[in-house]
């Protein structure tokens, strides 16, 4: 599948999980004091910084005061007892203000790639169970040759308590399946926390993998936007950044979410989907995504020209 363009208006509030806490600040406004009070606290318990201050792709460090682009990775990690853990997510977001324009790309688990710091070629997606944060910035910046400047990780067991914090969510069910003991029929369904993680698990029965993964978990997010976005759900801002602050890290301050809620908010009337098309293949024996040279290109010059970046 090539790159798909799917505009989605951005409601007035409430952005969670990865791509729901950074378009949270870029599509909406903190109201009242209470609000913006248990917001800082979130944040404060969210914040983990990294080592380096700035990516080695970029000659200067970005200037969120001054508009200038940026990008963000966005992990969904599967926590497992005994082990780190992987990504089952990734997605990488750019934010361009002088364009108005927000680019969302989405990388299959399965691709593979070079795993920086590890010295071997593996599914990306091993880069964060080998090295966590760092090795994970680092293989996605050598993938698509562009700095990443800030990262959000979501354990994804917080899905449940997100969901369940602004009341369940309705998604538009186009396959029918089982997973994890539930039973999800095509059309409209109404799903709790555990409901909807089992949803955005499934992808061996899916013919289309991991994309069809994808767009489930689109569903989610877009889901709880639309749930959060809602006025009934004003009451329910305590509830949700208790959630946000137990299971999501970030290496942005409070400080540089305030400058993107003000300064880059205009930009958020849309967002533009980006797939990357890859072909399957087997290698002693394991699945991966291979994906061609122009392939690559045509993702990296996209995502360059939006960054601004020669």
């Amino acid at each position: 599948m090539r790159l798909k363009k799917r505009k989605r208006k951005l409601r007035k509030w409430v952005k969670v999980t990865g791509t729901i806490l950074l378009l949270l600040l870029i599509g909406g406004g903190i109201y009242g004091s209470t609000v913006y009070k248990s917001f800082k606290n979130a944040v404060a318990a969210m914040h983990q910084p990294m080592e380096r201050e700035t990516s080695e792709k970029r000659e200067e460090p970005v200037s969120l005061k001054e508009k200038d682009p940026f990008s963000v990775l966005m992990l969904g990690v599967d926590e497992r007892e005994g082990d780190s853990g992987r990504s089952d997510t990734m997605i990488v977001l750019t934010v361009n203000p002088n364009n108005n324009s927000v680019k969302m790309l989405s990388i299959p688990r399965d691709t593979r790639t070079e795993i920086i710091g590890k010295g071997t070629e593996d599914k990306i997606n091993h880069a964060y169970a080998f090295g966590g944060i760092p090795m994970a910035l680092d293989t996605v910046e050598n993938f698509l040759d562009i700095p990443i400047d800030y990262y959000i990780e979501v354990n994804m067991k917080g899905f449940t308590g997100m969901v369940d914090a602004v009341g369940g969510i309705t998604v538009n069910n186009d396959l029918d399946f089982t997973q994890d003991g539930y039973h999800f029929p095509e059309g409209e369904l109404t799903l709790n926390g555990k409901k909807a993680l089992s949803y955005t698990r499934m992808r061996k029965q899916d013919p289309r993998g991991d994309f069809g993964r994808q767009i489930r978990q689109r569903q989610i997010i877009e889901g709880v936007i639309k749930e959060g976005a809602s006025l009934s759900s004003l009451t329910k801002f305590s509830g949700i950044f208790a959630v946000l602050g137990k299971n999501v890290k970030t290496n942005l301050t409070f400080d540089q979410m305030v400058a993107i809620q003000k300064g880059y908010k205009h930009v958020g009337s849309s967002i533009e989907q980006m797939e990357i098309e890859e072909e399957g293949t087997r290698i002693d024996n394991i699945y991966y995504g291979l994906v061609s040279e122009e392939e690559i290109q045509r993702v990296q010059k996209e995502l360059k020209s939006e960054l601004e970046i020669k």
